[in-house]
């Protein structure tokens, strides 16, 4: 008979007894293992306890590798109590077997606030980088593929270990997803997308960045996608424009923020000559009215697409192929202000200090009245010139205000969709020219309830990542091209 050995956290001995007690019911599951910091004062039945550092450490990787004799190795990644659906072991097993799988997961149920809610999961591909993919709390591995990878595993990560498991699986094996609803998890973080959204980048978790970041530029050299530290040039005065800089704000229903977004602009106090494009994507809330305030400062240009078709992306391409476009492109978001008078001028002498095609910027998160709230100044400071383009692969995001050397982008251009837009046009200028930053906080980002990511539904979630995911696969897949002997 095929066989499981099970690896359960151990956070509270309710917890633990309810999981190990359905675990135990299964004739399939060989042994269960308590992963502990310290050894639990009160015994379970039926379950052995693995003294760990750090719960998902190189160090607890090889302490799992070393109890897992049964055929699968099934990790859980919470300590609260999971529920199986009925024959959700042996459909694991099956689809492994089929589908010749170092790793399986399936979608599942969240238990929150009572409330049995759907969550499905996406498929993981190529690209699907992120040490915050969502897998769901379990875990299905193929015991020699768990095994393989491990003993490959030549650093020693107190935060970065169960990611670079699943890297280094991901290198010799399939990663298959179930769209089967298998089991129950339960579910405390009750904050909005929004609000998680930015975790990745909050400065306590530094450390964790910092190893989940040499992980993936280990994992990129393996494959043969790491990019060394070489860049094209980028020849900033090959053509002339009459304006220096155009400040593009896209916008679509912001009555309530685009006049400070306009202010935030035509306040810039610089040595050049600046312009600011809006591009009012067919608004019918008075965002167009509040914007024609303002027409008769010369400096701002009003659009209205004849095309009912455009996203963000698209209303980028439309004000940065107009004519009257400087040599950088500069992003302000109609829900945001520039921090100071001085922004444009920074971000426009970074261009030519630093050599780059593009520029990103720092800032701060507020609410709607500009109040700082967390977690504060968003620096991005993992991105770094050696390694930046690397780990961009692993990140959902590269900061803002973010910049642009017009001629380049008018080449490249925007993909036309209002999410994901810009980490592509940035993943692309990366793989061959110097993106600059600026650490200085540039731009107040305004989280409020109107914001397009302020409360996402999972579908519309999971809709945004596998988008993001495939960015990535094809920026893999194109860095693999360039990079072959």
């Amino acid at each position: 008979m095929t066989r499981i050995n099970c690896f359960i956290p151990y956070g509270n001995m309710e917890a633990a007894r309810h999981t190990v007690s359905q675990l135990s019911r299964s004739p399939l599951v060989d042994k269960i293992y308590l992963l502990a910091k310290n050894i639990p004062s009160e015994t379970i039945p039926s379950c052995s306890v693995i003294q760990t550092d750090e719960l998902w450490s190189t160090e607890t990787m090889r302490k799992i590798a070393g109890y897992s004799t049964a055929d699968y190795s099934l990790i859980y990644t919470k300590d609260t109590i999971l529920r199986f659906d009925f024959f959700a072991l042996e459909r694991f097993i099956a689809i492994a077997e089929d589908s010749r799988a170092g790793m399986v997961y399936s979608d599942y149920y969240e238990l929150s606030k009572g409330e049995r809610i759907q969550h499905p999961v996406i498929e993981y591909q190529q690209g699907s980088l992120r040490d915050d993919f969502n897998f769901g709390s379990l875990l299905f591995y193929k015991s020699p593929a768990l095994i393989d990878a491990v003993s490959g595993m030549a650093e020693n990560y107190h935060f970065a270990g169960l990611y670079d498991l699943r890297l280094k699986v991901s290198q010799q094996y399939p990663l298959v997803h179930i769209d089967e609803y298998l089991y129950t998890e339960e579910e405390y973080d009750l904050r909005k997308s929004g609000e998680k959204i930015f975790d990745y980048v909050d400065p306590k978790n530094r450390t964790v960045q910092l190893e989940m970041e040499a992980a993936c530029t280990d994992h990129l050299k393996m494959i043969g996608a790491y990019l060394p530290f070489h860049f094209k040039e980028v020849h900033l005065c090959e053509q002339r424009f009459e304006t220096e800089a155009s400040v593009i704000i896209p916008v679509r229903n912001r009555t309530r923020t685009i006049e400070d977004a306009i202010r935030s602009v035509l306040m810039q106090e610089t040595t050049f000559p600046f312009n600011l494009i809006v591009i009012d994507n067919h608004s019918t809330d008075g965002t167009t009215e509040k914007i024609q305030h303002f027409t008769n400062d010369k400096r701002l240009i009003h659009l209205v697409p004849e095309r009912d078709d455009l996203g963000i992306g698209g209303c980028w391409n439309m004000g940065v192929h107009h004519p009257a476009c400087g040599k950088f492109a500069v992003q302000l978001d109609s829900d945001d202000v520039y921090s100071d008078e001085n922004t444009l001028q920074k971000i426009v002498n970074a261009f030519y200090e630093q050599q780059c095609a593009m520029v990103v910027g720092t800032y701060m998160m507020t609410d709607f009245n500009m109040e700082m709230i967390p977690p504060g100044i968003i620096s991005h400071k993992e991105w770094t010139p050696e390694n930046g383009r690397n780990n961009a692969l692993r990140i959902n995001g590269l900061g803002a205000p973010r910049a642009f050397y017009t001629p380049l982008l008018r080449n490249i251009n925007f993909p036309n969709t209002s999410y994901g837009e810009d980490y592509a046009v940035g993943l692309r200028i990366s793989r061959e020219y110097r993106i600059g930053r600026i650490y200085d906080v540039l731009y107040l980002c305004r989280r409020w309830e109107d914001n397009s990511d302020a409360a996402l539904d999972i579908n519309k979630m999971n809709k945004y990542n596998t988008y993001k995911d495939k960015i990535r696969t094809w920026e893999l897949q194109a860095r693999l091209q360039l990079l072959e002997p």
